[in-house]
């Protein structure tokens, strides 16, 4: 796993000036690659390519890139992994192609000569984005996998155009230009996050996964898909699995066990992320399976019992055999990350997980240069608890007439009054039942399934955050397309997940905290055969009597005893609701004061103000929104208020 960028100016520029804004440019995203940077320039179009390399496989000199390929005709640079490359090449010796180095890198491209760019893409299996130059036609390629592993950028600023893992690493350019792009802003304030190809940057976009952006001179984008989530899902229904019960978790064990071999091939030391969850807790299980060594296993624990999972990942951990680690994280290690949190994330990011994440990553970097992870498994195997919460509700509704839901829904809305609230807690150990029941009461009103689907997934509404910034927040249009495309409620939330919380919150989130610390994280459960697999299964296999990921579960009951992991979802859990109202409460107080919002560009803060006001005196548990906000300010003052990127 790498990090790159670049830029296309389209007239000629001397081979020291590209190098020497290239480098800038590379230094504001060193952490992705720390082993060595290359640079490859083409002086008559203005083109350069920089390159940081984390070296994983062929530590080599010959596994630098950028790469040219054999014939000279393909330069590329490359993060990720294509984990099949051994069997490629393989192949590729067959027909007579030589190869000068072991890198994947290497047969990628002679994959690329010998059977074409889609073709050759068909063939891997892998995380990856990269930029290909083809000589012969003048033209750019930029790639993504097919589920958004990895993160690819471009866009044309003042006739330049730019491309590459992270937009910080554009800023040192003398053209580039940061203008805040209101209607992402708006969206991000409805998810906490960027959704979508939009960046928060205007001009800037994200290649969207399993596409290619095709760039000739005229600097026109042709953008194709090379796998498509919905046809691939649509493929699994018109071709459903016919095997017997025991005969699919045969399969998919088949699947899972080689997705995590291909995954251990490794020149540095290999672990993984432990949980004490059942997808993590899978990936641990069929590593070890494979390994003649201990694997290292990294997991974070919390002070707090109600977050704490870590006693459930340690007995799993003596259970297998691997060499455990753990770290608790106490309230002053959040507080010293979190300032610094828009470092790493260059776009607004709200996934309070990110802080667990930052740390075990940098917990794992302590021993190990590769880390696998169980992410993938919640959205192809139903593991999210709104699969179940949002089926539930949908048939509580039907008990409800329309007419009759604006009067259950007003007296939800007294019965959350802050006095009855502290009258229930003298009876019950309830706590933020008034945010609980105001809730409910707006859940009540929905009209439709994806409205109900979209309640449990926001934290503005978009009428909200359209108050607030002024802009329409419009993505939830895209969404209502993916929704309506599935056969049945439950599977349109999965598809919808996929499309939209998959690539632009889970593996945003994952990527950013893990290569802060120069650490390679790779996911056996989003290999593309596992997701196929995965759409080709009743729904019965995934969810039985509102439990997810019944056919996970009997996979690792192979080999971990079911005690062992049988118990609610937790996930990444903090208490941010009190540390806002402690030891963060200065911090927040300052980012959210009216002279602070409004220096950020947004139009209204009296409901900021309002939820911050609710929530200090606990009449409101707005921490998910209030975070939203409070790392938009954070991010604002480091990418407009102090700017300090160096120009050439």
């Amino acid at each position: 796993m790498c990090g790159f960028t670049g830029f296309w100016s389209r007239s000629p520029l001397a081979k020291e000036s590209l190098e020497k804004t290239a480098a800038l440019m590379a230094h504001e995203i060193s952490f992705r690659g720390p082993n060595s940077t290359g640079f490859w320039t083409d002086e008559r179009n203005g083109l350069v390519f920089a390159h940081l390399r984390l070296a994983i496989i062929d530590l080599n000199d010959t596994g630098n890139q950028p790469m040219v390929s054999a014939s000279k005709r393909f330069v590329i640079s490359y993060n990720g992994e294509v984990y099949n490359y051994g069997i490629l090449r393989k192949e590729l010796e067959e027909r007579g192609v030589s190869f000068k180095g072991s890198s994947d890198t290497e047969v990628m491209l002679a994959a690329i000569e010998a059977w074409g760019l889609e073709d050759a893409l068909s063939k891997f299996i892998g995380m990856f984005a990269f930029a290909l130059w083809d000589t012969q036609d003048q033209r750019l390629f930029l790639v993504r996998d097919r589920l958004g592993v990895k993160p690819l950028y471009y866009g044309i600023i003042n006739n330049v155009l730019f491309f590459g893992s992270q937009p910080r690493s554009f800023m040192p350019h003398p053209l580039w230009k940061s203008t805040l792009n209101q209607n992402a802003l708006s969206d991000y304030f409805v998810y906490s996050y960027v959704p979508g190809t939009e960046s928060i940057f205007q001009g800037l976009q994200k290649v969207a996964p399993g596409h290619i952006v095709s760039i000739d001179a005229s600097f026109t984008p042709k953008i194709s898909c090379y796998w498509n989530l919905t046809e691939k899902y649509h493929h699994g229904l018109k071709n459903p699995l016919k095997l017997s019960e025991t005969n699919t978790i045969d399969h998919l064990e088949v699947l899972l066990k080689d997705a995590v071999k291909l995954r251990m091939i490794s020149d540095v030391p290999l672990g993984a992320f432990l949980s004490g969850g059942i997808d993590s807790s899978l990936v641990v299980a069929l590593m070890q399976k494979q390994s003649i060594n201990a694997i290292k296993t990294f997991s974070i624990g919390f002070s707090e019992d109600t977050f704490n999972e870590a006693p459930f990942a340690k007995k799993i951990a003596e259970h297998l055999g691997t060499d455990h680690f753990e770290y608790i994280l106490r309230e002053k290690d959040a507080l010293e990350i979190i300032p610094n949190l828009p470092e790493f994330y260059d776009e607004p990011f709200a996934d309070s997980s990110q802080i667990p994440t930052f740390l075990v990553s940098k917990m794992a970097r302590e021993h190990v240069t590769v880390s696998l992870s169980g992410d993938g498994g919640d959205e192809f195997f139903c593991g999210y608890t709104r699969y179940g919460v949002g089926n539930s509700l949908k048939n509580l509704l039907r008990f409800f007439p329309v007419s009759l839901r604006p009067t259950l829904s007003a007296l939800l809305r007294v019965a959350a009054k802050p006095h009855l609230e502290k009258l229930v807690q003298i009876f019950s150990s309830q706590t933020h039942l008034s945010h609980k029941l105001n809730k409910l009461s707006d859940l009540i009103m929905m009209q439709s399934p994806f409205e109900i689907y979209h309640s449990l997934l926001i934290h503005f509404s978009p009428k909200e955050a359209e108050l607030i910034t002024g802009h329409r927040a419009s993505f939830s249009e895209s969404l209502k397309k993916i929704f309506s495309s599935a056969q049945n409620f439950t599977e349109a939330m999965q598809l919808t997940d996929i499309s939209l919380y998959l690539p632009d919150d889970i593996l945003t989130k994952v990527d950013r905290a893990s290569m802060a610390h120069s650490l390679e994280a790779r996911e056996p459960l989003l290999d593309h055969r596992i997701a196929e697999f995965s759409f080709a299964l009743p729904l019965s296999f995934k969810l039985k009597q509102n439990q997810g990921k019944w056919i996970l579960r009997q996979v690792l009951k192979r080999y971990v005893p079911e005690s062992y992991f049988d118990r609610p979802k937790q996930g990444f859990g903090l208490p941010i609701d009190q540390w806002l109202r402690g030891d963060l409460k200065d911090w927040a107080n300052e980012l959210l004061s009216l002279t602070a919002l409004k220096d950020s560009g947004l139009s209204n803060a009296l409901p900021i103000r309002t939820r911050w006001e609710e929530h200090l005196s606990q009449t409101r548990n707005w921490q998910y929104s209030l975070w939203g906000v409070l790392m938009y300010q954070a991010w604002h003052q480091r990418y407009f208020k102090n700017n300090p990127f160096p120009k050439p």
